[in-house]
């Protein structure tokens, strides 16, 4: 290694005494040969394979490949599995689970014979669990991406993951498509193996972690069923294993220059809003000082230039053929830092230089933007102290500066019951609010923030209005939403104590969102206020409830906060 500094796997199977012949006699009942453990790197690939998480169902496969990779540039190859957070599966919301899969990879990788990871990630929230995770260790990590689906199809059109979904929904309750060709819709929609290829959470989380240099180029667009996905995890294999020659670590890549690159790329892939909770927790195990207000400030006048639903019309594959995010980048290359370091070696400046925008309908030029500021918007006000958040390029123009009479929901099964009650007083004007979906509320701030509208509205033809909560909503989700309400209900934040008829402010322009009633009134339903009974009692849920932060700082544990780094641990036995 770098300066002759010892491997760290050599703590393991370097010695010539008891323990030495416990640990690697173990490892060679697989059939390895002496030299495995001759100084070699140990190269462990932290895999979120899950039958149950159809998104990493073909990581198996992938896993192969980076074993290739590894072997071929001297290294030794160990896979090991991790929790799996299947977005598509996992009640009552994966996000409860990502902070339980980040000690699940940090703690493997530090207590085993380890001295370099890969990362294998596709879902939504693996990507940012094993980021943490492997943050909070420090040892030499690349991650590899499971790539997106192929585009779905449906009676000769495209079809987006989730983005369809849920405008097929819409259209099923107004009434204006069938039952049967709504489930007729779901053979088209998911062709191949991969995760969403619209531009949700996992897509986003694959850009960035691109965009923060945690990957090779290219990683975030390259299809799971092209074979470059496959040479791409072969060739970061052989990379992981100079990275530990290298000794280039997590904390070298991820720097504070490296995240506000990736708080504008953001903007300029019309990114999920989910990217901020996961950004705010990565920065927090690496020790980089990011906070909720850097999301408006770093990316407020980042134009979307990727035409990719939600916000735009096409999907995943159309961007690999455009280009991929290095083309993207390379657009917007003025706004970056370009000496940021990554983890093939190289920089960022160095990565895009040559790249190349094939197709200007899929990548646009700045001077034809989807979006002329397409940051994320945080937003303040008496109803939001601590912050709240919204996407611009995915909302209607006419709503973001409204003011509109609050209808309350008080939990989400309040919300399910009323929406459809023909008696509800709601008209497009209205404030859809839901409360006490937050980390602590639901638990866990699941994806339900884009309330579908109420039935008698979508029959009318209305196909957006205002809606606020603690909850956050699906990458592939659209319209006028705003999430992430700190402090959120169940905690005592002031969204629980709006009420139906309250007058509800927002102004995306000033960054305002106002709760119209007067602090006395505020100060009188606070008095009368007491926190809902949690959902679960012991068990990892209490736990959660117990020590998780609030949105705007990333919905961690506070006792997972930092890097505690990779120290061998003691013997064990």
């Amino acid at each position: 290694m770098k300066d002759g500094k010892p491997l760290r796997s050599q703590a393991w199977f370097g010695g010539a005494d008891r323990d030495g012949f416990i640990h690697r006699s173990w490892m060679k009942n697989s059939g390895l040969p002496d030299d495995a453990f001759d100084g070699r790197p140990i190269i462990g690939i932290c895999n979120t394979f899950s039958e149950l998480t159809p998104c990493n169902a073909h990581f198996r496969g992938l896993a192969e490949h980076v074993k290739r990779g590894v072997l071929e540039a001297g290294g030794v190859p160990f896979e090991f599995p991790v929790f799996s957070c299947g977005e598509t599966n996992l009640r009552p919301t994966a996000m409860l689970f990502r902070n339980l899969a980040s000690m699940d990879v940090e703690e493997s990788i530090r207590g085993n014979p380890i001295d370099g990871v890969v990362l294998l990630a596709g879902c939504d929230k693996t990507t940012p669990s094993l980021l943490m995770g492997a943050a909070s260790c420090d040892l030499p990590t690349i991650l590899v991406s499971g790539g997106p689906m192929l585009n779905g199809r449906f009676r000769g059109r495209t079809l987006g993951s989730g983005t369809d979904v849920w405008r097929f929904s819409e259209e099923v309750r107004a009434g204006s498509m069938t039952q049967a060709d709504f489930a007729a819709a779901e053979d088209g929609m998911s062709r191949s193996a991969g995760h969403c290829m619209t531009m949700g959470t996992a897509s986003t989380m694959a850009s960035l972690a691109e965009a923060l240099g945690m990957t090779l180029p290219y990683n975030a667009a390259f299809p799971a069923a092209d074979a470059r996905r496959n040479r791409l995890a072969q060739l970061s294999g052989r990379r992981i294993v100079d990275m530990v020659r290298e000794d280039i670590r997590p904390s070298q890549i991820m720097t504070r220059e490296a995240f506000a690159n990736a708080v504008r790329v953001t903007g300029a892939i019309g990114g999920s809003t989910n990217a901020v909770v996961h950004l705010l927790a990565i920065a927090g195990r690496v020790g980089v000082d990011l906070s909720l207000d850097d999301w408006d400030k770093l990316g407020r006048n980042v134009p979307t230039l990727l035409d990719l639903m939600p916000s735009g019309r096409f999907l995943m594959e159309e961007f690999c053929y455009a280009g991929g995010l290095p083309a993207l980048m390379k657009e917007i290359a003025d706004l970056l830092d370009l000496d940021a370091m990554t983890a093939n070696g190289r920089t960022i400046g160095e990565n895009i230089a040559d790249a190349e925008v094939y197709d200007r309908e899929v990548i646009r030029t700045r001077d034809n933007p989807i979006a002329a500021q397409g940051g994320l918007a945080v937003l303040r006000g008496n109803l939001a102290p601590q912050g709240a958040v919204l996407k611009p390029s995915a909302a209607s123009p006419h709503l973001l500066k409204h003011r509109g009479r609050a209808i309350v929901f008080e939990t989400i099964e309040h919300y399910k019951s009323r929406i459809d009650d023909p008696d509800l007083d709601v008209d497009e004007d209205s404030v859809l609010v839901l409360k006490n979906c937050g980390p602590k509320g639901y638990p866990g701030m699941p994806e339900v923030g884009n309330m579908a509208l109420p039935r008698k509205l979508l029959k009318r033809g209305v196909r957006d209005m205002l809606r606020i909560s603690d909850a956050r909503m699906s990458g592939t989700a659209f319209g006028t939403v705003v999430l992430h309400v700190a402090p959120e209900a169940a905690i005592g934040g002031p969204l629980g104590l709006v009420r139906d008829g309250d007058m509800i402010a927002l102004d995306v322009e000033k960054r305002t969102l106002e709760h119209n009633i007067s602090a006395v009134e505020l100060e009188r339903r606070r008095a009368k206020w007491s926190a809902p009974e949690p959902a679960m009692k012991g068990g990892y849920q209490s736990l959660y409830v117990e020590r998780v932060l609030q949105a705007d700082r990333g919905a961690d544990f506070d006792f997972l906060v930092g890097c505690r780094g990779a120290d061998i641990p003691r013997e064990s036995h």
